[in-house]
């Protein structure tokens, strides 16, 4: 197993490399830069544009040298733990991103928890109740959670919580803890605030894996080794967790590489609905704006995300078919 984990991991570094290589030249691939789009905003509001200034900050970033050596400043950086500066915010990256990456990570990992919390059990209680009524229930809900965009289901919660009790249900904290050091009562409150996005977030997550669950258990409880094992009297819950589940769980296991990413990305527009200050918007303006060395550290981050989520698939999936080990 040891061997096993060692050889995934030495792929993953050789993937992230490529990876970073890949992402920073998309980010490289739109005409012109950042600064090409300061100059034409300066110049669209009136304002005086600085020529000096803009020859400063080409030299001090690096932005007249070749693609590959601006890669190279950066990669330097990185290993240094030198992420480089923003040049919209005019702050350091690491700091932008460690400022809001937490709530993200939060996020993301209380809808992952979320999703399997759910969607296990109903998964396994639907195809043991085949055609019942509440696996018609579940079955109605996931196609609804697949079919409805997240920022959707964020505005119509927004909308019924105003409507019923007049209050705007936005952020992570209540107006009277935003500021306040923290406390057991600031982490209750975050608590309070917490369990909405990531139900958001985690809902086409889990409609999917309810699916997927069900359809694997099916075709799994028909096949002769179960009628078997019926057959001698072994008990419905022993059987059903012993050897149904475990052949279930393995296409499901498969899906955690993108499941990460997935929640993460899932999380942008939901975060600007509700008014959560995670890395998400910050991406997205980065993007629109050019900001290169912030846009090319999330995009990194995010493609860690999915190294990672792949990296703990293979190992779920070797733990759960031992096969696995011996064949990859």
């Amino acid at each position: 197993m040891l061997k096993f984990m060692a050889r995934r991991f030495s792929l993953m570094l050789v993937t992230l490399v490529m990876v970073s290589i890949i992402s920073f030249i998309i980010i490289q691939l739109p005409p012109g830069d950042f600064l090409t789009s300061y100059v034409g905003a300066l110049m669209l509001a009136g304002d005086v544009v600085d020529n000096d200034q803009i020859e400063a900050l080409k030299v001090r970033y690096g932005l007249g040298d070749p693609i590959y050596v601006q890669y190279f400043k950066w990669v330097n950086g990185l290993l240094h733990g030198d992420l480089g500066r923003s040049l919209e915010w005019g702050r350091p990256v690491r700091v932008l991103i460690m400022d809001r990456l937490p709530w993200s990570f939060t996020i993301s990992m209380v809808s992952f928890l979320f999703v399997w919390a759910i969607a296990l059990p109903i998964g396994i209680y639907s195809a043991t109740h085949q055609y019942s009524i509440p696996d018609y229930l579940a079955t109605f809900i996931g196609f609804i959670g697949l079919a409805v965009p997240n920022f959707l289901i964020a505005l119509l919660v927004l909308w019924w919580v105003f409507r019923s009790s007049g209050q705007v249900i936005v952020g992570l904290f209540s107006p009277d803890f935003v500021n306040a050091p923290w406390s057991l009562a600031k982490a209750l409150d975050l608590l309070k605030h917490l369990w909405l996005p990531a139900l958001i977030v985690g809902t086409s997550g889990t409609a999917g894996t309810i699916r997927t669950i069900r359809a694997n258990m099916l075709d799994e409880l028909t096949k002769p080794y179960v009628m078997m094992a019926r057959a001698k009297g072994v008990a419905e819950r022993k059987l059903l967790l012993k050897y149904p589940l475990r052949v279930a769980l393995i296409p499901t296991a498969s899906t955690i590489g993108w499941i990460l990413p997935g929640l993460f990305a899932g999380e942008l527009i939901v975060s600007s609905v509700l008014g959560i200050p995670t890395l998400s918007p910050v991406f997205f303006q980065a993007l629109r704006s050019q900001d290169m060395f912030l846009a090319g550290s999330i995009v990194l981050i995010l493609s860690t995300l999915t190294v990672i989520g792949s990296l703990v698939s293979d190992i779920a999936l070797a733990l759960v078919d031992p096969r696995i080990k011996g064949s990859v």
